[in-house]
């Protein structure tokens, strides 16, 4: 029997979008606290999948409780969840993320949100020497039938320091962040198929993560750096 996400998730969020404080949030609590359950399930139901084809050693579904104290939007309460999922360190890296919202703003990422800066820089000097394999993976056909126009990610304005302007690979060099993004719509995400769809989608990325993990645990000679 295929996990799915329930209705009762998207019209929890869309009844607290509309009265979004701490008043009614205490006294609709139970259903809350019913909705996160289910979700758990569908989350931890993701995981399983992974774990077949991947070694993910941790769930984190995210509170739904906003920090608001560095904010200008004092609302209190999210309107989604997400769920984050680590592959197993220092041997694996990246990571993956299901967000689940109502309104079609439903998505899922992969990959690496926020490089360490001494990884940064190895990920940088790597693409220096030789880009020719990751332009491979990126542009084989099996990533690009779920992943193409999907790498995201913010960037220098030109160049990182110690890398030329008109570096071959500088699309990639002057990356900060390497992330692939998928969206979908809220009728994909109540489908009972939508739990397959991720497990597709994160299966397909398993070429860039063999290949930045290798990256990440070797040095420019190719020499490992772990145990």
């Amino acid at each position: 029997m295929s996990v799915q996400v329930p209705q009762s998730v998207f019209k929890f969020f869309k009844k607290l979008e509309k009265n979004n404080n701490r008043d009614w949030f205490n006294d609709n609590k139970p259903e809350f606290k019913a909705a996160e359950k289910e979700v758990k399930v569908f989350y931890n139901a993701v995981l399983d999948n992974l774990n077949k084809h991947d070694e993910v050693d941790k769930l984190k579904v995210f509170r739904i409780y906003r920090d608001v104290r560095f904010s200008k939007n004092k609302l209190p309460y999210k309107t989604h969840f997400g769920g984050s999922y680590n592959r197993i360190n220092p041997k694996l890296r990246g990571g993956y993320y299901v967000h689940l919202q109502p309104n079609n703003e439903s998505f899922i990422a992969t990959g690496f949100w926020q490089p360490e800066k001494e990884d940064l820089l190895r990920i940088r000097k790597e693409f220096d020497m030789d880009d020719s394999e990751i332009r491979a993976i990126l542009s084989s056909k099996d990533f690009n039938s779920i992943w193409a126009d999907h790498f995201i990610g913010d960037e220098v304005k030109s160049a990182p320091r110690g890398f030329p302007k008109d570096h071959p690979a500088i699309d990639l060099i002057k990356k900060k962040q390497y992330i692939f993004t998928k969206h979908y719509s809220d009728k994909e995400v109540l489908d009972a198929n939508f739990i397959n769809e991720i497990d597709t989608a994160f299966k397909a990325i398993r070429p860039f993560f063999d290949y930045m993990s290798d990256v990440l645990t070797t040095d420019l000679n190719g020499v490992s750096l772990i145990d």
